[in-house]
């Protein structure tokens, strides 16, 4: 995060200061590339010489590579094959727990002679199971400490915080450790991003002395110090470019868009059977004001499942089309498309049938548009476009093809933010003759500080009360291998909810056609627990198996996206009409998918969902008047952190709060990443849950910093950090929005 033209020496490549086969492995494995890249590669955490590091949480780190400090306990060779194979075998130990090291054949010879009960040395090797128990084998090691001969390590690391790096196979920790003091001297040519002003005012250390601290601190208190300018650095910077983003939005100018007395919006609101919930009120007004603003709205609407943001969304787009403009919303999946057209043109009646004969007169046309519409219908909806006579099109991404045109479009609503590419929404801004107003949605609850990094151009309202008449859905774990007595009583539950005229879902993880099995044979096993040695469950396997065996005698179908439109939209609509009783689905079904009726729904393989899209799954039972039922079946063991993460979804239906949950298992890098264009996250001293207040106050610093000199002129350091960040890919994603 430097300003590189003024430190060339930082930014060299690395063959020059570390040869090159050093240099080839960590730009290849870590891509670190320059001497900037490897001072700002943190170490993971530190060994203190008077203590040793834990071993007891290795279980949860099978297949990874770790380092280790720890002390010989015992050491022998054993022999096989009568004689002619040796296996040397090191039980460590650091006080907590022990773990075996196993050498082979002629590399036994050096690590029996170094390491003799007593020793302590760090350890780096990949962590796997043999016999149940885990081990490393073959494992790099480093002597550490005085009865290690003098050494140069032994003198460096003795009474010292030994820093462990994130490393590779290829590269252990200590070698990356002797890399970074090839660098270190050169910290002090770093240009510092943070304002003066500012970083006095927090009492924050120089950068400088926050990188030498950070790799080779003293005290402990060092590594904090370092640590909360790293921080700093951080949200500051992402900060002054979410902010640099806002002010250029807010100087572009935009058509206001007002709803007209006694217009579309009111006869709409005058034929609704139910009162909008306070929430929903409130939002409205925060979405009419910034439509009638002469710059683009560019707001975020994040609801619970089911709080009703479809009925404000649609309010918005009532309110352009009556100021005589067009509204477009931007659905990921065709069956989401064809979902919100029909609930849409349901909710307006006649309304949506403006020109038509039987049509109310303020009435305006709502058209949809997706990829595999015949020719005829494509053709029409495309003229009720250009001449304006649609003022509402809903639609998935064929909506942003060269050859559809507007008549005026003034508003544009993204429906599930996160499936979208930053290029397509742009696509579809860059239709209307001015900049469009913006409504984004999303029913995946973020956490403020994520929704402050992750969209902080976008102001947020937030929807956090479900309408009357939802019901409560209660949730269960379903332990199918310690306790298969629980899944039979599961699909008698099923029964029960279809007999009483309920219909139910079932969701499974895979599609299970040829494709699909394809793809599975490529996949290796992960190591989490014995039944991932099985492929996950799949809809066509689970649907026939279903059908003859404990939900024999009922309908049961299946749908999924490789499935035929028309037929997926038979499907669906059969099952929205009661016809079908059991839909057996993959996750095409997470969103948007609103069918009162369904009381029941079954998640097979549960554990290989995220936290949040388990929650959203659910959201598709309970939507009437009947309780909702959920049940989520898995094999893992009771004590596996997949069933952790089960139980935090069956103990709360606040999607808030899973979301916090989520981002803790998960590294915000995934969450940066995705929300990024899958440009890799910037950060890596930041946590986004655990450093609230300092993105919070990051924001309001950024905010006065843009407004007084949003140039940066006066702030070169700060000008060079964001160019680093924003490399031309990200440059095109802040750019675009």
């Amino acid at each position: 995060m430097v300003c590189n033209e003024q430190v060339p020496a930082l930014d060299e490549d690395l063959k020059k200061t570390l040869g090159p086969a050093t240099a080839k492995v960590l730009a290849e494995q870590l891509g670190l590339h320059t001497a900037l890249d490897l001072l700002h590669h943190y170490p993971r955490r530190y060994a203190e010489r008077g203590e040793l590091t834990s071993l007891d949480g290795l279980a949860d780190q099978l297949d990874e590579h770790v380092t280790v400090v720890a002390q010989v306990a015992d050491a022998r060779v054993l022999t096989f094959n009568g004689g002619r194979g040796k296996r040397l075998e090191v039980t460590i130990t650091d006080g907590n727990g022990r773990l075996q090291l196993v050498f082979f054949g002629a590399g036994v010879h050096k690590p029996h002679k170094e390491l003799l009960p007593g020793r302590r040395a760090m350890f780096a090797g990949k962590v796997s199971l043999f016999n149940r128990k885990l081990q490393l084998a073959h494992p790099a090691y480093e002597p550490l400490g005085a009865d290690a001969g003098e050494s140069d390590a032994a003198a460096a690391f003795a009474g010292k915080l030994i820093p462990i790096y994130p490393a590779c196979k290829q590269l252990e920790s200590w070698k990356i450790a002797k890399a970074v003091d090839a660098v270190l001297p050169r910290a002090a040519e770093a240009v510092d991003p943070l304002p003066p002003a500012l970083r006095e005012g927090r009492g924050l250390v120089p950068l400088h002395e926050a990188l030498l601290k950070i790799h080779r601190p003293g005290t402990k208190a060092d590594i904090e110090d370092a640590r909360q300018r790293l921080k700093w650095d951080e949200a500051f910077v992402l900060q002054t470019a979410l902010a640099r983003r806002r002010h250029a939005d807010s100087l572009l100018p935009a058509v206001p868009r007002r709803p007209a007395p006694g217009g579309l919006l009111d006869s709409f609101d005058a034929k609704l059977p139910f009162t909008l919930t306070e929430g929903q009120q409130t939002v409205s007004r925060e979405i009419f004001d910034d439509l009638a603003t002469e710059h683009p709205m560019h707001r975020l609407l994040q609801g619970e499942v089911g709080s009703g943001k479809t009925m404000v969304a649609l309010r918005a787009m009532l309110a352009v089309v009556d100021s005589g403009g067009q509204a477009a919303m931007l659905a990921p999946t065709e069956v989401l498309a064809q979902q919100h057209h029909r609930s849409i043109t349901e909710m307006m009646g006649e309304l949506a049938e403006g020109g038509m004969l039987g049509g109310s007169e303020q009435g305006t046309k709502v058209v949809l548009l997706t990829g595999s519409m015949g020719a005829p219908a494509r053709r029409q909806a495309l003229l009720d476009l250009v001449t304006g006579e649609a003022g509402i099109v809903i639609g998935t991404h064929a909506l942003i093809e060269d050859k559809v045109q507007f008549h005026d479009l003034g508003l544009v609503v993204v429906d599930e933010q996160h499936r979208f590419g930053v290029e397509q929404r742009d696509a579809l801004r860059s239709k209307g003759k001015q900049p469009p107003h913006l409504l984004v949605m999303t029913a995946t609850p973020i956490p403020r500080t994520v929704a402050m990094t992750v969209f902080g151009d976008l102001e947020t309202s937030v929807l956090d009360q479900l309408p009357a008449g939802r019901s409560p859905i209660a949730t269960h774990v379903v332990p199918a291998k310690d306790k298969p007595h629980f899944l039979t009583r599961a699909w008698e539950r099923v029964r029960e909810e279809v007999e009483a005229g309920h219909q139910a879902y079932v969701v499974c993880p895979r599609i299970g056609d040829d494709i699909d099995q394809a793809d599975q044979r490529k996949k290796k096993p992960s190591p989490e627990d014995d039944s991932e040695k099985r492929p996950p469950l799949a809809v066509l396997e689970v649907a026939e198996q279903l059908a003859r065996g404990p939900l024999a005698g009922l309908s049961v179908e299946v749908l999924h996206g490789r499935m035929d439109p028309a037929d997926k939209d038979d499907v669906m609509r059969r099952f929205a009409a009661g016809e079908v009783q059991v839909l057996v689905a993959t996750t095409v079904i997470e969103v948007g998918v609103n069918v009162p009726n369904s009381t029941a729904m079954v998640i097979m393989d549960a554990d290989r969902f995220g936290v949040s899209q388990l929650h959203q799954l659910r959201g598709r039972v309970g939507r009437g008047s009947a309780p909702g039922l959920c049940l989520l079946v898995s094999e893992m063991h009771e004590a596996s952190p997949a069933r952790a993460r089960l139980a935090a979804v069956a103990a709360t239906l606040d999607g808030f709060e899973l979301s916090r949950i989520d981002l803790e298992q998960r590294r915000e890098g995934d969450v940066l990443g995705q929300a990024q264009s899958g440009v890799r996250s910037s950060l890596r001293m930041l946590a986004v849950i655990e450093d609230e207040e300092v993105i919070a106050q990051a924001r309001e610093e950024a905010t006065r910093v843009v407004a007084a000199d949003p140039e940066l002129e006066g702030l070169p350091g700060l000008r060079g950090a964001l160019e680093a960040l924003l490399d031309a890919e990200r440059e095109q994603y802040l750019e675009k929005g």
